[in-house]
């Protein structure tokens, strides 16, 4: 894909978003891993789809430049031809870059690099008025770079990300460490990410007293490679192996193919469905056709009103620092309690950068718990109450909530957390004629 392609093709934007100046724009693009269906809002459709090319990569400066609907299954397989991968891949093969730099994504490489943000070099955004500016850390729109992250289409839009690569190998050597208590385990976990010939941290936890924590270092090579694309779930080898060896490719996306453990929910863990979806069908990609079906046409949500059960989707990421890490999974346990939940650290890349609007504090280990399920129950609660809860334990424990799925705050909790004047102070320069839903508006109400 030649510059020139891309130039005309941001030109087309351009030129669209100057005819229709009036009114408020969405994007209209091909996939989206929000987990909060929005209401429906009328407003011209802004047609991303085409910008999904990796432009260029360059191993021996170790950057990778790349448009923002990019998927990472197509970035990750341009990038491994050259011997590199983006520093941090996020699990999902459907996630696309620009996604994940308005979106906070994390991988079990973040307790070196951070979160894909942190990776980025240089983001070309395309602004609601018709202009596209390019921000870095130091030019004239270092605000919009710093302000970006955590921003989810509410300032502007990603149309190229130069990004941080780093060398690969052809496997990954795994260790997978058995913990019993809580503390012990996190404990561990620090002392792990602290050691430079360890390339990716992250943990399971199955239960009160099983926790498990995985290593990962690149290898030339292999006595064998397990292959955990069809047949075999990585998951559940995690409590049965000590030892594994991936190609590097099946270890970046050994959680794309069930769905982290939510295949669960589609029937894709029995034996005989799981053929009947063929290997092919088996990734987050099907998943997620799946679940933006059901949510049109609400066939669960039938179900649970004639079985009389009320149910509560329970969707989050939270970073949470490592010390506080025990007391927030005691709360979970005994509060959300379906498992397993994902663990995964992560810090600052550079201590000296702040994002404005997910500030984790330098120089501090966080651990992200995920925990992605639905609690169904006979009675019917208020609105939103294990998220409540979950969104208070987290601002108690001085952690950071993220806002891809159902979030409860009130105006007030939301502003205190995520730097409301940051933010419309980015929002005057950047959006003056409030073309784009603010951050509350979109993440909060669904508007």
């Amino acid at each position: 894909m030649t510059t020139i392609a891309y130039e005309e093709r941001k030109q087309r934007l351009i030129d669209f978003l100057r005819h229709h100046a009036d009114g408020p724009i969405r994007l209209g693009k091909a996939t989206s891993n929000l987990f909060r269906d929005r209401k429906p809002v009328a407003g011209e459709r802004l047609d991303v789809r085409d910008f999904n090319n990796v432009l260029h990569v360059d191993r021996e400066a170790g950057v990778i430049e790349v448009e923002g609907m990019t998927p990472y299954a197509k970035l990750v397989a341009e990038s491994l031809r050259h011997g590199v991968m983006p520093a941090v891949v996020p699990q999902l093969k459907s996630i696309t870059i620009g996604g994940a730099v308005t979106g906070c994504g994390i991988e079990s490489s973040s307790f070196r690099y951070g979160l894909v943000h942190e990776t980025v070099e240089e983001l070309e955004v395309l602004l609601p008025g018709g202009r596209t500016v390019v921000c870095t850390p130091t030019n004239e729109h270092r605000d919009l770079y710093f302000g970006f992250p955590n921003s989810y289409g509410t300032l502007g839009y990603a149309l190229r990300v130069k990004a941080k690569a780093v060398p690969v190998k052809r496997f990954v050597r795994l260790e997978h460490l058995r913990h019993r208590d809580p503390a012990a385990f996190f404990d561990d976990l620090r002392h792990r990410c602290d050691d430079p010939g360890i390339d990716f941290v992250d943990g399971v936890v199955f239960g009160r007293d099983e926790m498990v924590l995985s290593l990962g270092r690149f290898a030339d090579d292999a006595p064998y490679a397990s292959d955990y694309t069809y047949e075999r779930i990585y998951y559940k080898s995690l409590r049965e192996r000590r030892e594994d060896y991936l190609t590097t490719e099946d270890y970046i996306w050994r959680w794309d193919t069930d769905w982290f453990w939510c295949s669960k929910n589609l029937l894709a863990q029995n034996p005989l469905i799981r053929r009947l979806y063929g290997r092919e069908r088996l990734n987050s990609v099907t998943y997620t056709k799946i679940m933006r079906w059901n949510s049109r046409v609400g066939l669960t949500a039938r179900l649970n009103r004639l079985l009389g059960v009320h149910a509560e989707s329970v969707i989050q990421d939270v970073e949470i620092p490592i010390e506080h890490g025990p007391a927030f999974l005691e709360f979970y346990h005994d509060t959300i309690r379906f498992l397993p939940v994902w663990i995964c650290p992560t810090r600052a890349f550079r201590d000296d950068v702040r994002f404005d609007l997910y500030h984790l504090a330098p120089g501090r280990l966080y651990v992200n718990f995920g925990f992605w399920d639905v609690i169904r129950g006979r009675d019917k609660l208020p609105d939103g109450f294990y998220n409540r809860k979950i969104e208070h334990k987290v601002r108690e424990l001085g952690g950071m909530k993220s806002l891809y799925s159902d979030s409860y705050f009130t105006p007030e909790e939301f502003w205190r957390i995520y730097n409301r004047e940051a933010y419309e102070r980015l929002k005057r320069r950047y959006d003056p004629e409030g073309r784009l839903k603010d951050l509350y508006a979109k993440c909060v109400l669904k508007e």
